[in-house]
């Protein structure tokens, strides 16, 4: 494999669950040598997260787990042992970054506070994670995707006005907490370089949703303008447009309005350009006449599929789209022509398709370089260049530090 853009860039990932492993990950698909430090015996609780092969929990074949932690090499280690820490001090010497996403304090109950990092390594980067950050009224509350999401501001105007605010699926808040570290912590270390010295990182999820795009920056202007609190909107499909069900499943189209001209010849129905209240923009927003023309709309569409009722929105220069199953996207012929999707060769999970490269660079390509590693995969390999013969890491074992 060519050179990656972060193949001299060595990482101590102490984090788990989503948000750090997540950030880690980005740095190791574009070439960072990142090592992953577990604890012993579980391991990352990420790995008791599924989605497993036939439903059947087992910690080398968590779905989550394996996409999280690419291109990572992995080890165990107590760091609640003086003999661990000791280890992790050795570890500490050898890299640029670390990334930790413990609760605040815990850093420093292991004693690993900023001054002492600086001492071992004064150059180094160390990225924190937390709910909240490492200051503040909240630093030591625990929190779930929930929580932060709705402290967050954006759960507000999420939802329809008639129920109470939602959440965004699954882990969403955490994966975007992760993509803020990874940015954060490629300044951090430019600016190391630069100035020859470290620097920490702190990541509040809670403040990546306040400080995030998704919605809320002109939320917040708007209501220091005039004080008004933005609301959720209604779901209800406007005039010839929204989700819209077709023969093998849904579509989004955008037809009403000033493209109604495109959606009468999709429909091939020229005459409907003629008609007193189709035509008519302020009659198209009075949702009885929205009605009426979903008795001509739907019927069109239910007799064609997804495909068929795109390429029939593309012929007019329609915004149109399916709306895609996992099924539809592993199989869709843009992203496999472009090599989005990556199969990966596990020990214990066998062949999996994974997402690929979130972006493409021309000079210095993203790669996988090795699956998500087992659990203590790569004990003797980092022990052994510490300086700990076979008899050590035994002994080590042994004693529940590895």
């Amino acid at each position: 494999m060519e050179k990656q853009a972060l193949s001299d860039v060595k990482v101590l990932d102490l984090t788990w669950h989503v948000a750090g492993p997540y950030c880690t990950k980005l740095l190791a698909d574009y070439g960072a040598d990142v090592l992953k430090v577990e604890r012993p015996p579980g391991g990352d609780p990420g790995r008791s997260m599924g989605p497993f092969p036939g439903d059947k929990p087992n910690p080398e074949k968590s779905g989550l787990f394996l996409h999280l932690n690419t291109n990572k090499r992995g080890i165990t280690l107590n760091l609640k042992t003086q003999t661990g820490a000791a280890i992790l001090g050795k570890l500490v010497r050898q890299v640029d970054i670390l990334v930790e996403n413990f609760r605040p304090g815990v850093m420093d109950r292991l004693g690993l506070h900023p001054q002492a990092l600086e001492e071992i390594n004064p150059r180094l980067v160390v990225t924190h994670i937390s709910n909240f950050g490492q200051s503040g009224p909240y630093r030591d509350f625990k929190a779930a995707d929930i929580v932060e999401y709705a402290l967050g501001g954006p759960m507000f105007i999420t939802g329809v006005p008639e129920r109470e605010p939602l959440k965004l699926y699954n882990n969403a808040i955490q994966y975007q907490a992760g993509v803020s570290a990874a940015v954060a912590t490629m300044m951090a270390l430019y600016g190391s370089e630069i100035r020859g010295s470290g620097e920490h990182v702190d990541i509040s999820t809670m403040e990546t949703q306040a400080g995030g795009i998704d919605r809320t920056p002109t939320m917040r202007i708007g209501y220091q303008y005039t004080g008004d609190l933005n609301v959720r909107l209604p779901t209800t499909q406007g005039f010839a447009s929204g989700v819209l069900p077709c023969k093998d499943g849904y579509v989004e189209v955008l037809g009403g309005s000033i493209w109604f001209p495109k959606t009468a010849a999709m429909l091939g129905m020229p005459e409907l350009l003629e008609h007193p209240r189709f035509s008519n923009l302020v009659e198209q927003a009075k949702p009885e006449v929205a009605e009426e023309f979903l008795g001509i709309l739907l019927p069109w569409l239910l007799e064609r599929t997804k495909r068929e009722v795109w390429q029939a929105a593309q012929n007019q220069q329609m915004l149109s789209a399916p709306i895609y199953t996992t099924e539809d996207l592993i199989t869709d012929p843009h992203y496999n022509e472009r090599g989005f999707w990556v199969e990966i060769e596990h020990p214990a999970a066998g062949k999996i398709k994974y997402a690929g490269a979130p972006f493409k660079m021309t000079k210095t390509p993203w790669g996988i370089r090795r699956p998500a590693p087992l659990l203590g995969q790569h004990n003797e390999e980092v022990l052994h260049s510490l300086g700990y013969g076979d008899e050590e890491i035994v002994r080590l074992r042994q004693q529940n530090i590895i």
